[in-house]
C-alpha cells in the first residue's frame, strides 16, 4: 500500500514541466529538440531552403536551342515529291546582356538572406511565446495554490465559528458569514483551476495539439534579460527590416537589367536534296524594344523599395520604443516583487497569525480575521501578478535583443 501511494506522487513530481523542457519540446533549444516536428518552425525554415535553392537556379545560364526545318516538301511542279527538299539544322544560344545574370543572382541572394532571417525570427518569436505562456501557466498554478489555501483557511474559520456559536460566544450570523466566505472561496478555486487548465493548454499547443496539458510548478522560473539590450539597436527584427530594403534594392537592379534585349545567335547547316550540296548558316535575332522596356516592373520595384525603407524606419522607432517600455516594465515589476516579498507579505502574514490566535481565544471577532486574511491574500495576488509581469517583460527583452 505504501508503494502504491508513493508511486503516483513521484510520477506527478516527474511530470512537472520546466521552462527548459518546454523550450526543448518546441524544437527551439536543447539537446533533444527536434525542429522537424514543429510546423511553427518547419514552415519558415522550408521557405529559407526554397530561397537558397533559387540562388542556384539564378546562376544558371539560358539553355541552347536546337531547330530543324524542312522546306520545299510536297509542293507542286518542280517542288513535288522530295527532290527539291532543303533541310536546315541549327543551334541557337541566347546571350544575356546588361548584367542580367549578376543582377538575378544578387536579387536571389538578397531574398535568401531575408528568408533566413525570417526563419531565425520565427524561432525567436516561438521562444518568446513559450516563455510568455509558461510564465502565465505558472502564475495560474500559483493562483490555484492561493485559492486552495484560502479554502483551507475558510474551512478552519467556518469550523471555529460553528464551535463558538454552539458555546454561545458568537452570534449565529458569524457562522453564516463564515459559511458564505467558504462558498465564495470554493467558487474562486474552481475558477482558478479552469484558468490554469486553459493556460497549460495554450502552452502545450505550441508543440502539439493532441498532448495533454502538462503540469507546471508554482515557482516562477528565473528569466534574466540580456544586459546589453539597450546598448545596440541591432535586434533581429531590425535586421529583417533592413534585409527587406536590401532585397527591394536588388530587385530594382534586376528589373533594370531586363530593359536591354537579349540577342539569340544561331549557327547551322543546310542541305539541298536536289543537288546534294550543303551550306553553313549563321544568324542573329534580337527583339526590338519599341514599346516594352520593362518600365512598369521597374516603377513597381522602385515603389516597393520606398515602402521597404519606410517599414525599416518604422521598425527602428518601434524597436527603440519597445525596448524602453519593456525595460521600464521589468524594473518596475522587479521593484514590486522585492517590496511585496520582503516587506508587505511577511507583515501581512504576521498580522493574520496574531489575529487568528486572538480569534481562537475569543479576543477578536470573525470580521477582523476575514479582513486580515483578505489583506494577506491581496498581497499574495499582487506578488503573483508582479512576478508574472517581471517574467513576461524579461521574455520580451530577450526577444528584442535576439541577434
Amino acid at each position: 500500500m505504501l508503494v502504491a501511494i508513493a508511486t503516483p506522487v513521484a510520477a506527478q513530481e516527474q511530470e512537472l514541466l520546466t521552462l527548459e523542457d518546454a523550450l526543448s519540446r518546441t524544437g527551439v533549444v536543447g539537446e533533444t529538440a527536434d525542429p522537424e516536428l514543429n510546423p511553427r518552425i518547419v514552415g519558415p525554415r522550408a521557405e529559407a531552403e526554397a530561397a537558397q535553392a533559387l540562388v542556384g537556379q539564378a546562376r544558371l545560364r539560358p539553355n541552347p536551342e536546337v531547330s530543324l526545318e524542312v522546306e520545299n516538301i510536297a509542293g507542286s511542279g518542280a517542288f513535288s515529291g522530295l527532290s527539291a527538299t532543303e533541310y536546315t539544322l541549327a543551334v541557337g544560344q541566347q546571350l544575356e546582356l546588361g548584367g542580367k545574370r549578376g543582377a538575378r543572382v544578387e536579387a536571389a541572394r538578397a531574398q535568401a538572406q531575408l528568408a533566413g532571417l525570417r526563419a531565425d525570427l520565427a524561432d525567436v518569436e516561438l521562444s518568446f511565446l513559450v516563455r510568455e505562456r509558461y510564465v502565465a501557466a505558472v502564475a495560474a498554478a500559483s493562483r490555484v495554490a492561493l485559492a486552495r489555501d484560502v479554502v483551507e483557511r475558510n474551512e478552519e474559520l467556518a469550523r471555529i465559528a460553528g464551535v463558538l456559536v454552539e458555546v454561545g460566544r458568537e452570534p449565529p450570523l458569524r457562522a453564516l458569514r463564515a459559511e458564505a466566505a467558504l462558498a465564495e472561496a470554493r467558487a474562486e478555486l474552481q475558477a482558478a483551476q479552469a484558468a490554469s487548465l486553459a493556460a497549460r493548454t495554450a502552452l502545450a499547443s505550441l508543440w502539439s495539439d493532441q498532448e495533454a496539458p502538462p503540469l507546471v510548478p508554482t515557482d516562477f522560473p528565473e528569466i534574466v534579460p540580456p544586459g546589453i539590450v539597450m546598448a545596440s539597436a541591432t535586434g533581429l527584427q531590425l535586421q529583417v527590416a533592413r534585409a527587406e530594403s536590401t532585397a527591394a534594392a536588388a530587385e530594382i537592379d534586376r528589373e533594370r537589367s531586363l530593359r536591354i534585349p537579349d540577342p539569340v545567335v544561331s549557327a547551322g547547316v543546310r542541305r539541298f536534296e536536289e543537288s546534294n550540296d550543303s551550306a553553313f548558316l549563321v544568324g542573329v535575332s534580337i527583339p526590338l524594344p519599341f514599346r516594352n522596356r520593362n518600365q512598369g516592373n521597374i516603377a513597381a520595384a522602385e515603389a516597393r523599395l520606398r515602402a521597404a525603407n519606410a517599414r525599416e524606419a518604422v521598425a527602428l522607432a518601434d524597436f527603440e520604443q519597445s525596448i524602453t517600455r519593456a525595460r521600464a516594465e521589468y524594473l518596475a515589476a522587479e521593484a514590486r516583487v522585492e517590496t511585496l516579498s520582503t516587506t508587505s507579505l511577511p507583515q501581512a502574514e504576521e498580522a493574520l497569525r496574531l489575529v487568528r490566535i486572538g480569534y481562537r481565544n475569543g479576543r477578536f471577532p470573525l470580521i477582523e480575521v476575514l479582513s486580515a486574511a483578505e489583506a494577506r491574500d491581496a498581497i499574495r495576488e499582487a506578488l503573483i501578478a508582479a512576478q508574472q509581469d517581471r517574467g513576461q517583460a524579461a521574455a520580451e527583452l530577450i526577444r528584442l535583443a535576439a541577434q
